[in-house]
């Protein structure tokens, strides 16, 4: 099934040509209803909270962007290796998935309730996926991100075993190859020193958003299969 198209949102982001070319943070407030977060990632946009319960939701368009070249992933032989250790299953466990990627206990976690519940939503209208790696029936890595036509918006991954994260990240890629032709966009909003060992790239805030514009014209791709 396609996913469904919520309701439009009442709120309006602007022309990202007009966003501060030095500053990350372009908005501050809205909501998180499906069609505001639909609107946002069509504008290059994603919502981080403030980390103070109540204060109203952040809205990030980075100057430089942290992008995966679908051609460009870096697996080295003890990941590949890796990868014949897991099994691989999309939109099993997607609640789990971004339950694990809250967890309150990892550093830097910024994941809240709010968040939490505002995915399940897309998840639910099929707008938001995971991709899982298993061991021994049990859920051991993922991650979880944004779909619209040729974007993959990544938002958070997680691991309770050596490199099961990173194996999730490599079947994303994968199923991005083969299931859809045209221009692709593998998204990760700010490029870290592990992720570019993945080979991430940075590209300037208007070159991201050259590519969003061709990326969201493309068929939407089907993610799920078999691992």
């Amino acid at each position: 099934m396609p996913p469904i198209e919520p309701p439009p949102s009442r709120w309006t982001f602007g022309d990202p040509a007009g966003f501060d070319p030095d500053d990350d943070l372009v908005g501050i407030g809205a909501d998180l209803a499906p069609g505001t977060l639909l609107a946002a990632y069509r504008r290059g946009l994603f919502p981080m909270p403030s980390g103070t319960r109540g204060d109203p939701t952040y809205w990030f368009c980075p100057v430089r962007r942290g992008v995966l070249p679908l051609d460009g992933l870096v697996v080295s032989k003890s990941l590949r290796r890796s990868c014949r250790e897991f099994e691989v299953r999309v939109d099993t466990a997607f609640a789990e998935v971004v339950e694990a990627c809250a967890d309150p206990a990892r550093p830097q976690g910024w994941i809240d309730r709010d968040i939490r519940a505002a995915y399940l939503r897309l998840h639910e209208l099929g707008w938001a996926h995971s991709v899982e790696t298993w061991q021994g029936g049990r859920l051991v890595g993922g991650l979880y991100g944004v779909g619209i036509g040729g974007l993959f918006a990544g938002e958070s991954m997680f691991h309770r075993e050596r490199d099961a994260s990173k194996v999730a990240l490599v079947a994303l890629v994968e199923r991005l190859r083969a299931t859809y032709a045209g221009e692709r966009l593998l998204d990760v909003q700010w490029m870290t020193p592990h992720l570019a060992s993945l080979g991430v790239v940075e590209v300037s805030r208007a070159e991201y958003l050259r590519r969003l514009t061709r990326a969201l014209h493309v068929r939407e791709p089907d993610l799920i299969g078999e691992g």
